[in-house]
Parts: structure tokens; C-alpha cells; sequence
């Protein structure tokens, strides 16, 4: 995989370029993606994005959600976009299998894939060109270096500054998380004093769910949520049940996770999903507990050192039995915090 930064001098010759993301895409793989797209298009690229899956209402109203394609809802029209791309710009995933059932497509194209992500071990033989920085606080946070670096600095408008900072917001949790480095700061300085009004783009994600999700998130705090004290640890589950009762949508669940981490001394959280397919399973962690290992060693997963995620074809009930037996082994590294 060559450095991305090789791909500067080509920018200037309009190719056919797809952009794509991870299945069920968060505010910094659409935001990423987007922002690229804007980029790309004012130099004179036919630009296509596309999510392999739907995504959550508070993502529509990012400028260009519009123009996006679902696979899974317009595969035929996804597939003739992928046979003519020239380019396939992959954003935030670092394997090609967390593009779900696109993931076939991605693999037989002969395209140009280029890789720009901050998860942990990429698969780099699947890219052409790239760059993979776990040091990163988001991947809008590196389509903004990609910007900056190719020297088009002239280019960035409201449209991308809007996408990239609700990516950043997203992935740094509101920038409190020890990811928001310095240079994450100096790109939102920027940004503001290119007038971005920050307030609307926290209101479009943050502020805008429906009565239904208040509900469901009260009644899972009160029902569904165990600590353990001795393992500073908070296990969350959600039935199908659940899920149908309140009505969740894709996008409903984002940030549940979180919560148990505001009660004193919890060190790890974890919530686990009964969705049709597989178990969903999500990790955070505070400190030095690694997410990202434990995700890939129990759960099929991965991520970040404080915040990954993984699935499991068995039940809730074998999932959750499976967790609680695990745990115990981490008690010396959970039990010190």
C-alpha cells in the first residue's frame, strides 16, 4: 500500500471515483465520506457515495445525504456505479468485510482502492494507496489532513466543514476523550474562523431523536443494566423485544453505551444487541483496558484501544453468560481502577 499522499498529482485528472464506508455508518463514516465527496467534486470528479447499509435519521441532514446510495436498498444501481469506478475511496473500515454483502464487489473490482482509516490492524494488501493512523481522532479528521496536505485548502466550504466537524464531534465524544488531540483543536479553530457555526451541527445529531428513545433508553437504564462493583464493570443487554416495543430505528442505540461510564469507578462497559442477524456487541473502556483485544480475542471484533465492538451468532442469554464467565479473568486489570 503506497502512501496516500502520492495520490496529490492525480487529483487534478477527473476520474470516476466511489466513496463507501462501514455498514451502518456513525456521524464519521458519513461525515468522512461526505466531506470527501464535496472535496472531490469541485475538482471535476464524478463522484458516487455509497453506504452498504442504511443509515440513522440524524445523518440526513449532512449536505450531499441525499445523493447517497443504499446497497442493500439499490444494489443494481451500486453495482454499475462500482463496475465503472475508476477510484474506490474506502473511509473508516480496515478490512473489507465490514462492508457487509458489498464486500464481494469491493474485493472483484479492479478499481483503485484507497484506504483512509484510524482503526487497528488494516488489511493492506486489499489498497493500492492509503494511510492507517491509530493516533487519530476520527477519519474526518484525516480526509481534513488529506485536504490540507493535497494543498486545495481554497476548497473547503460549509458543506465539508459541516460533515467533518460532526465526524470529529462524533468520534471524540463531544471532544472528551483523549483522542481530541491539539491538532484536532487547530482544525476546529479553523473551521470557525471560516465560519462554521458549530451549535446547528450538535443540535442535527444530538438533538434530534423522537419521544420513543427517551422512553426506550429509561427503561433499559432501569431494566436491563448490571454493575459489578468488584469488576468495575457495567453489562447492558437489549431484547428483540425491546427493540419492537419501542420502535427503534437504526441509529436509536448510538451512544448507549456510554451512559455507565458516568457512574464512579465503572471502568469498562459493555451492551450487547439482539438483533435478527447476530449479537451486537459494543465496548468502552476508561484507562488502560483494551477494547480492542478483548473484542477480537471473545467476540469477533475490534476497533479502538477504549472503544470497539464485535457479534456472535448465539443467543442473548448463551452471549451474556459468555461475557460474565470472560470478565472474570480481567479482574486484576478491571478491579484496580
Amino acid at each position: 500500500m503506497q502512501s496516500v499522499d502520492q495520490l496529490y498529482p492525480l487529483l487534478d485528472t477527473p476520474r470516476k471515483v466511489v466513496i463507501t464506508m462501514h455498514q451502518k455508518p456513525d456521524p464519521d463514516a458519513m461525515g468522512s465520506a461526505l466531506g470527501l465527496y464535496h472535496f472531490l467534486t469541485q475538482l471535476g470528479h464524478a463522484v458516487q457515495v455509497i453506504s452498504p447499509t442504511n443509515w440513522a435519521a440524524f445523518l440526513d441532514w449532512m449536505p450531499g445525504s441525499r445523493t447517497v446510495l443504499d446497497y442493500e436498498k439499490f444494489k443494481d444501481k451500486s453495482e454499475e456505479s462500482l463496475r465503472q469506478a475508476e477510484w474506490i475511496f474506502c473511509l473508516d473500515f480496515n478490512t473489507l468485510s465490514r462492508t457487509k454483502r458489498m464486500a464481494p464487489s469491493l474485493q472483484q473490482s479492479t478499481a483503485v482502492k484507497i484506504l483512509i482509516d484510524h482503526h487497528r490492524e488494516p488489511e493492506v494488501t486489499a489498497f493500492a494507496y492509503g494511510v492507517s493512523d491509530i493516533s487519530k481522532s476520527s477519519t474526518c479528521e484525516m480526509v481534513y489532513d488529506f485536504i490540507k496536505g493535497s494543498g486545495r485548502m481554497d476548497l473547503l466550504n460549509l458543506s465539508m466543514m459541516q460533515c467533518l466537524y460532526a465526524g470529529v464531534m462524533g468520534d471524540t465524544g463531544s471532544f472528551r476523550f483523549s483522542s481530541a488531540s491539539a491538532t484536532v483543536h487547530e482544525m476546529v479553530a479553523e473551521f470557525k474562523h471560516r465560519g462554521l457555526e458549530h451549535t446547528i451541527v450538535h443540535e442535527q445529531v444530538y438533538d434530534n431523536f423522537l419521544e420513543n428513545r427517551f422512553r426506550f433508553i429509561g427503561h433499559v437504564l432501569l431494566h436491563r443494566m448490571e454493575i459489578n462493583y468488584e469488576l468495575n464493570t457495567a453489562l447492558i443487554w437489549v431484547t428483540k423485544q425491546d427493540l419492537l416495543k419501542y420502535d427503534i430505528k437504526t441509529g436509536d442505540t448510538e451512544g448507549l453505551v456510554n451512559y455507565p461510564l458516568g457512574i464512579q469507578g465503572i471502568k469498562l462497559a459493555a451492551l450487547v444487541i439482539d438483533r435478527d442477524e447476530k449479537r451486537k456487541w459494543s465496548f468502552r473502556s476508561k484507562g488502560g483496558f483494551d477494547c480492542n483485544t478483548f473484542a477480537r480475542q471473545h467476540f469477533n471484533g475490534g476497533g479502538h484501544f477504549n472503544a470497539a465492538g464485535g457479534e456472535s451468532d448465539d443467543s442473548l442469554d448463551q452471549n451474556l453468560e459468555q461475557f460474565k464467565s470472560i470478565i472474570k479473568e480481567y479482574k486484576s486489570e478491571l478491579s484496580s481502577y
